[in-house]
C-alpha cells in the first residue's frame, strides 16, 4: 500500500519561507514522480513542482512559483522537500504531495489526473 506524508506547513509573514516534507512509502513502480500541488478554498487543485526520482531527475516548476521554490529528493531518508521562499498570501493553500500512477511518465509538470497516490496535505498560510 502506498502512503504519502506530508509535514512542514505553517503560519509564516509575507516574504518568509517554509520547507514542506513528503515521505512517499511502498511505492514499487517505475518511473517514480512526487509532484507538488496546492489549493486554496474556492480554487481548483493546482500543480506546483514535480521531480523525477532518479539521479539528476528533471525538475518542472508552476510559473508562479518559478526562482521562489526548490524541489529535491534526498535518497538518504527517502524525502522529497519543497523549499519555498519569499512567500506571498496568494501562495496560501494546503499542499499535497502525490506519487504518479503506476507506469505513467509525468511530463512536465503533469496534471493531478498523473498522480494516484495522495498525501493529506499540510496548510500553508501567509499573511500580509
Amino acid at each position: 500500500q502506498v502512503q504519502m506524508t506530508e509535514s512542514g506547513g505553517g503560519s509564516v509573514q509575507t516574504g518568509g519561507s517554509l520547507r514542506l516534507s513528503c515521505i512517499p512509502n511502498g511505492y514499487t513502480y517505475s518511473p517514480k514522480y512526487i509532484g507538488w500541488f496546492r489549493q486554496a478554498p474556492g480554487k481548483e487543485r493546482e500543480s506546483v513542482a514535480t521531480i523525477l526520482l532518479s539521479a539528476g531527475g528533471p525538475e518542472a516548476y508552476a510559473e508562479s512559483v518559478k526562482g521562489r521554490c526548490t524541489i529535491y529528493y534526498d535518497w538518504d531518508v527517502n524525502t522529497v522537500y519543497l523549499w519555498m521562499t519569499n512567500l506571498k498570501p496568494d501562495d496560501s493553500a494546503m499542499y499535497y504531495c502525490a506519487h504518479n500512477r503506476p507506469y505513467r511518465a509525468v511530463y512536465g509538470l503533469g496534471t493531478a489526473d498523473d498522480f494516484e497516490y495522495w498525501g493529506q496535505g499540510t496548510q500553508v498560510t501567509v499573511s500580509a
